[in-house]
């Protein structure tokens, strides 16, 4: 049986793709461990999804763009999954050529077309709005903070090498995708939004 630990990291350094070994705490390892996180949890809210209570009419019916859409949710997340792991091979792999551009590109056009349907069925919005709802759109809301950290990661990393510029556009729009569904989810299953004022 091949054993699962290998004991190679245990004084805090790590083997990019190419084996050129470097701390845990490196920029890159910072990037794509961050991606990895960001994984996880979509692969939480995926399972709460599957559970999300929506009224029976929604599950039926499938007439309306707010509707399909939400049907197709849990798919959509998991092509997200697999962009992710694609990100995340290419931030780990220090003397890769920048690639998949294309691919991300049209991954980022398909991303928009999703937001723009979703906010095409809710109320616009002037203000901050405080994170929460139910399970499946408080996990969301949660999902957007660590895609935000995400990027601020990459970010960092792009200050000291070349990297993939679509990775960015495309963390980017993510956090803005996870912020709408995680407003349309909680529309679905009648969840009120609590609005941020700042108190004067």
């Amino acid at each position: 049986m091949t054993k699962i630990y290998t004991r190679k990291g245990d004084k805090g350094k790590t083997s990019l793709f190419g084996g050129k070994c470097v701390q845990k705490s490196n920029s890159r390892v910072e990037a794509y461990g961050t991606v990895d996180e960001l994984n996880s949890v979509i692969g939480i809210v995926i399972t709460q999804v599957q559970k999300s209570k929506l009224p029976p009419s929604l599950k039926l019916r499938r007439t309306s763009k707010s509707q399909n859409h939400i049907l197709k949710l849990k798919n959509e997340l998991t092509e997200i999954q697999k962009d992710l792991f694609e990100i995340g091979t290419e931030l780990a792999d220090q003397k890769s050529e920048v690639k998949n551009q294309k691919q991300l590109a049209e991954r980022i056009e398909k991303i928009e077309k999703e937001i723009d349907e979703m906010a095409e069925q809710l109320p616009e919005i002037h203000n901050f709005i405080i994170p929460g709802g139910g399970e499946a759109g408080s996990l969301l809301h949660f999902c957007r903070a660590i895609c935000r950290r995400a990027e601020r990661r990459v970010v960092a990393l792009s200050k000291k090498e070349k990297i993939n510029k679509e990775i960015l556009i495309y963390l980017n729009r993510l956090s803005d995708f996870l912020f709408i569904s995680a407003r349309f989810v909680n529309k679905l299953e009648n969840k009120k939004e609590i609005v941020w004022r700042k108190e004067i």
